[in-house]
């Protein structure tokens, strides 16, 4: 038996979990909000020290995660992430999946959250995918993703590739081929992309092809933070200054 994920709400949902004595899961930190008195919380370096500091290099994530135990009995516990938006739980086996910043939440036991060298190294130098080093899921079992603001599933086959803002994707498959650009115009070259991205706010997108499934999100993070630096003002001061406090809550 392994630990059952619900979601309870509509908006901006908790994710319900079920352990029967023994089971086990493990979420990044901070993302218990309640759970009941025969459950044990530990923090624990997930797939040792060398994967925790990857992870934390690549993800930004805590260098420790949480573990939860039924140690003295069935409980039950709720979750949430850390910024506003939804949840969703995706079935890891015969589909493995890479995860966007922060999309991590929790994970059953027989799935494991790795970071590892992204096989397409001309789209990490622009950095916004992880740079150099992603996440990936392995082993079988469910994992659950958030994003900021609601989830959507996109279907990509082979006769039809699909262009999503970076800054909108939360997770996809990992037989997906994908390309980073900063244009979603063809045959500008170069220095003709980054303009037309300049000019026409399109930012860096992701192209992908193949045969799969990609989860976005309707909000982009860096963009509503951009939105809140022009109502709070961007004064670089002290840690009292509009930076820290914009800091502080992203």
């Amino acid at each position: 038996m392994a630990a059952t994920f619900s979601m309870i709400g509509t908006i901006e949902p908790f994710l319900h979990c079920n352990l029967k004595k023994g089971d086990a899961i493990f979420c990044e930190a901070n993302a218990m909000v309640m759970m009941e008195s025969n459950l044990e919380l530990k923090g624990k370096l997930q797939g040792g020290i060398m994967q925790s500091l990857m992870r934390r290099f690549a993800n930004d994530e805590s260098l420790f995660q949480q573990q939860i135990e039924a140690v003295h009995g069935e409980g039950d516990c709720l979750l949430a992430p850390t910024l506003d938006g939804d949840m969703q739980i995706l079935d890891v086996g015969a589909c493995q999946y890479t995860l966007s910043d922060g999309a991590f939440v929790a994970a059953q036991s027989g799935v494991d959250i790795r970071a590892q060298i992204q096989r397409n190294l001309g789209g990490a130098l622009f950095g916004d995918t992880g740079g150099f080093m992603v996440m990936q899921t392995h082993g079988s079992g469910q994992v659950v993703v958030s994003g900021f603001g609601s989830l959507f599933e996109i279907e990509v086959t082979p006769d039809k590739d699909v262009i999503i803002d970076n800054g909108h994707v939360v997770c996809w498959d990992s037989r997906l081929d994908y390309k980073l650009s900063v244009s979603t115009s063809k045959n500008k070259g170069f220095m003709g992309n980054i303009i037309n991205s300049v000019t026409s706010g399109e930012g860096m997108v992701l192209n992908f092809s193949g045969s799969g499934k990609v989860v976005i999100c309707s909000r982009n993070r860096d963009s509503y933070q951009t939105w809140l630096q022009s109502i709070f003002g961007t004064n670089s001061g002290g840690r009292g200054g509009s930076n820290g406090f914009l800091n502080n809550i992203l």
